[in-house]
């Protein structure tokens, strides 16, 4: 594949992200997209139940499995190193959209708020998760994370440096601020619908699951720099002030980028 190539994959590979990213927000909030998580049961529960399951599961091992540094170095002896970020990023977003194709709503209302200042709260808090997962992916680098970084370089014919080992902002207080975007996300719902509680419950065991991995891939990279790191910041329930130096820790990516 030409430089010109690479940058034009890497583009429409982003264009792709934003565009799931923007029927996310409908999807998962019930907001004017064509399907939705929440609705009326179209199948048996079992089956409605298995293929939820099935769709989750295998969103959550492309995401966690195409992050590991061993799979990452197979994979770029097949395809470009510099589309490789772009090419997780769209098998990302396929995976999404066969969710988003194939979900099954389960019917049933596990909590209803009602209308008023509840159920107008919980959706400017859901709208607050968005915007917090937004600005997190631009203090770790929102062009890198999304692999147009990498084939800029490449059209550019310059070696790509990865994103420095440090803590902007937020990662003073909190070790995974985007994953408290994503909970937020999850939960905060004015109506809790049975798929909408399966879909929550299992995308916060997958967070509670790649935490682990991903850490482990940082500890690798970085060392004991990590480790202190890791030692004084809370992992997701935030401190309200920077404890010790704030100098050497990462940003860690993916859904952050598990």
């Amino acid at each position: 594949m030409s430089r010109v190539g690479i940058f034009v994959y890497g583009l429409l590979c982003y264009a792709v992200a934003l565009v799931i990213f923007v029927y996310g927000f409908g999807f998962i909030g019930g907001f004017l997209t064509p399907t939705m998580l929440d609705g009326p049961a179209h199948r048996p529960p079992v089956q409605a139940l298995a293929i939820d399951v099935g769709l989750l599961l295998a969103f959550s091992l492309q995401h966690s499995g195409m992050a590991r540094p061993a799979f990452k170095r197979w994979w770029t002896r097949i395809v470009p190193e510099a589309a490789e970020r772009s090419t997780y990023v769209l098998v990302s977003s396929l995976a999404m959209i066969a969710l988003f194709i194939y979900w099954e709503p389960l019917g049933g209302v596990i909590w209803d708020v009602g209308s008023g200042a509840a159920r107008t709260a919980l959706i400017a808090l859901y709208t607050f998760g968005w915007l917090l997962l937004l600005y997190t992916t631009f203090l770790i680098d929102h062009f890198d994370l999304f692999g147009l970084t990498q084939v800029w370089r490449r059209l550019r014919e310059k070696s790509y440096r990865a994103p420095q080992f440090r803590t902007p902002s937020l990662y003073k207080l909190v070790r995974h601020p985007l994953y408290i975007g994503w909970l937020i996300i999850f939960w905060a719902a004015p109506v809790m619908t049975a798929a909408h509680l399966v879909f929550a419950v299992l995308t916060t065991v997958y967070i509670l699951v790649a935490i682990p991995l991903e850490e482990r891939d940082l500890a690798d990279a970085f060392g004991d720099t990590y480790v202190a790191y890791k030692r004084r910041t809370p992992m997701l329930v935030p401190r309200l002030w920077p404890a010790g130096s704030t100098r050497g820790a990462a940003s860690a990516r993916g859904f952050e980028k598990t």
